[in-house]
C-alpha cells in the first residue's frame, strides 16, 4: 500500500479521534516523574525534563549507522559529512512533532493510528512496525556479537547467543524506575561520546576539510557512487521506532492539563532532543571523520566493514587503545539501543492492539526473532554474513519509515485533533518536505539495492 493511502481521512475523524483513549502509553510509568511548577528556574524545569531525549538519540547511533558512516568516510573522505548533518536536522523535527503529539493528546504515535485509522489499515501499520522493530533488534545483535567478538575474540555465533541473557538486565532496571533507565542510556551514551573524542584527537583530522565537508556539495547529489552512500546514511540515520518510542515517553512527565503546561512541556522536551540529537550527530560524524582521516587520508578507500577498520585503526594511528575504544563505544551503543528497543515494542504492541504482554515474554519474542537468523547467518557464513544481514536490517528499517513519518506529519497538522497546537504553515511545509524527501530517498536505496541483488 502506497504511504499517500495513509492521508485518506475518514470523515468522523474530522471530529477529533474515531476513538476515545482507552488507556495511558506505558501506564507502569506514565506520569511518574514530577516536574516544578512554572515559578521554578529554567534549569529546574530543564532538569525534570531531561532524558527523553537521550533514549531517543541513541536510535541515531546504534550499529546500523556504524557501516554506512564507516563506507561514506574511508570512499568520499569529509564530503559526507553534510548529509549526516542534514539528516539529523529532519530527525529534530521529526522528533519534536512525534513529542508534541503525545504531550498534546495523551497518546502515543501508536496508539493514534490505532484511534484514526480502520482496524484493517491499523493492523497493517503494526505488522509493518513490528518487522521494523525486529531489524533493529537484529542490528542490535549483530553489533554486540561484532564488538564481543572484537575485544574477547568470542565467536559470533556464541555472541548472538549471549545477547539473549540481556533480557534480564534490561528487565531488572525497569523495575526500578524510569529514571534508572535514562540514567544508564546517559552513562553509555557519555562513554561513547569519550571514546570518540579520543578517537577524533589521535586521528588528526584535516579541520579546514572537516568544515568544508559540513557544506552540502553539488558533487553529492552527481557523483551515483556517493548519492548511493549518502542515501543509505539517510536510511539508517531517521529511525522509525524512534517516534513511537518519543511520543510515548514524554507522557512519563507529570505535567499540568493545561495549554500552559503543555506549552512548557513542549518546549523543553524539544530542547531535551535536540541537544540530544546534536550528541548523536556528533558520533555519527566522529565516525565518518575518524574513516577520512584514518582510511581515506590513507588511500584505503574500501573500508565499509566494523571489523576491518577496528583492526586498522591501531596500526594506521600508531595508538593502541584506538582500535579498543572503537569497539567499546560499538558494545555501548549496541547494549543502549537494546533497552531502548524494548520500550519500543511494548508501546508499539500496546498502543497498535490494545493489548499487554508481560515484558520479559514480550523482549524474548523480540529478541528470539532477531537472534534465531544472525546466529543461523553466523554459523554459515561467519564474518562476511553478519556484516550483509546488519545492512539488510537498515534496509528494512528505510521501507518502514514512511509509514511513520506520514500519519505522524497528518496528526500533528489536523487542527481537530492538535487544537491550538496544530503545526503552523510554515512548520507543516517543512514536515511535508521532510517526508517527501525521505519517502523518495528511501525508495530509491529499496530499488537500487533490490537491483544490486538481483
Amino acid at each position: 500500500m502506497p504511504p499517500s493511502t495513509l492521508t485518506e481521512t475518514p470523515p468522523q475523524a474530522e471530529t477529533g479521534w474515531r476513538h476515545p483513549r482507552r488507556s495511558n502509553s506505558l501506564s507502569e510509568v506514565y506520569a511518574s516523574i514530577r516536574v516544578p511548577g512554572a515559578n521554578a528556574s529554567f534549569w529546574r524545569k530543564l532538569f525534570a525534563f531531561w532524558g527523553p531525549g537521550l533514549m531517543v538519540a541513541v536510535g541515531y547511533m546504534d550499529p546500523g549507522n556504524w557501516a554506512t558512516d564507516l563506507a561514506g568516510g574511508s570512499k568520499y573522505g569529509y564530503t559526507l559529512l553534510s548529509v549526516v548533518l542534514i539528516s539529523n536536522l529532519f530527525a529534530m523535527l521529526l522528533q519534536h512533532l512525534a513529542a508534541k503529539l503525545g504531550i498534546v493528546t495523551g497518546r502515543d504515535l501508536a496508539q493514534a493510528c490505532r484511534d484514526h485509522y480502520s482496524r484493517p489499515i491499523s493492523l497493517m501499520l503494526w505488522f509493518l512496525c513490528e518487522i521494523a522493530i525486529a531489524a533493529c533488534d537484529l542490528a542490535e545483535v549483530i553489533g554486540s556479537a561484532i564488538a564481543l567478538n572484537l575485544l574477547f575474540g568470542l565467536p559470533l555465533a556464541w555472541g548472538v547467543v549471549l545477547t539473549t541473557l540481556d533480557v534480564l538486565v534490561v528487565l531488572f532496571f525497569q523495575n526500578k524506575g524510569f529514571r534508572i533507565i535514562e540514567s544508564i542510556v546517559a552513562g553509555l551514551m557519555v562513554l561513547i561520546f569519550g571514546c570518540f573524542v579520543y578517537e577524533l584527537i589521535v586521528s588528526r583530522p584535516d579541520w579546514v576539510a572537516l568544515a568544508h565537508g559540513l557544506v552540502p556539495q553539488r558533487a553529492v547529489v552527481t557523483t551515483p557512487g556517493m548519492l548511493y552512500v549518502a542515501i543509505g546514511i539517510l536510511g539508517a540515520t531517521v529511525m522509525p521506532h524512534n517516534l513511537y518510542l518519543h511520543s510515548s515517553i514524554v507522557q512519563t512527565r507529570q505535567i499540568e492539563q493545561t495549554e500552559a503546561g503543555k506549552r512548557m512541556a513542549i518546549k523543553f522536551a524539544t530542547i531535551d532532543s535536540t541537544v540530544a540529537l546534536f550528541l548523536a550527530f556528533f558520533i555519527n560524524a566522529a565516525i565518518l571523520v575518524l574513516a577520512a582521516a584514518a582510511f581515506h587520508h590513507n588511500g584505503m578507500l574500501e573500508v565499509a566493514k566494523i571489523q576491518d577498520a577496528y583492526k586498522l585503526l591501531a596500526p594506521v594511528l600508531g595508538a593502541g587503545a584506538a582500535s579498543v575504544l572503537f569497539a567499546v563505544a560499538l558494545l555501548a551503543s549496541g547494549q543502549n539501543s537494546t533497552l531502548t528497543g524494548t520500550l519500543a515494542g511494548q508501546i508499539v504492541m500496546e498502543g497498535f492492539l490494545d493489548f499487554k504482554l508481560r515484558p520479559w515474554v514480550r523482549r524474548l519474542i523480540t529478541r528470539l526473532v532477531a537472534v534465531v537468523p544472525a546466529l543461523v547467518v553466523a554459523l554459515i557464513y561467519g564474518e562476511s554474513g553478519t556484516e550483509k544481514l546488519l545492512v539488510f536490517s537498515q534496509v528494512i528499517l528505510s521501507m518502514q519509515l514512511s509509514f511513520a513519518v506520514v500519519p505522524l506529519v497528518l496528526f500533528t497538522s489536523s487542527r481537530a485533533k492538535m487544537g491550538v497546537f496544530v503545526n503552523r504553515p510554515i512548520v507543516r511545509v517543512l514536515a511535508w518536505s521532510v517526508s517527501a524527501v525521505i519517502i523518495a530517498l528511501n525508495g530509491y536505496l529499496l530499488w537500487e539495492t533490490a537491483l544490486g541483488e538481483g
